[in-house]
């Protein structure tokens, strides 16, 4: 299977909400709800920033992450995937399992990214 779509039978176990901060925690909170506080602590640095830059950049770059990290959450088997590759990039004990490791984990994330439309 190409590391670049989902998984066949990985089923979604909810649907893609919308890109707005209040539907991507409410998204979190169901698929990986470890990481909510992780999510809350960004969008308070991000509001902070954008305020001070007058600039909407920051918040887009916030849902654009969050939205790939919940597309990546909701298919079970490839959260699985992207979490052992992430792992295998900090536990490599040589540089090709490492890279290797590495390309499986910008795969999922780069086919995330398209998935979310950006």
């Amino acid at each position: 299977m190409s590391a670049h779509s989902v998984e066949h039978g990985d089923e979604p176990i909810i649907e893609r909400p919308e890109r707005a901060i209040s539907a991507l925690r409410q998204a979190l909170a169901r698929v990986a709800p470890s990481k909510l506080p992780l999510m809350e602590s960004e969008r308070d640095e991000v509001l902070t920033l954008a305020a001070a830059t007058q600039s909407v950049g920051p918040v887009n770059g916030f849902l654009l992450r969050w939205a790939m990290v919940v597309e990546i959450e909701r298919h079970p088997a490839t959260a699985r995937r992207l979490h052992e590759a992430e792992r295998l990039v900090r536990a490599a004990s040589d540089e090709e399992s490492m890279r290797s490791a590495a390309r499986t984990a910008a795969d999922i994330k780069a086919a995330a990214r398209r998935a979310v439309g950006e």
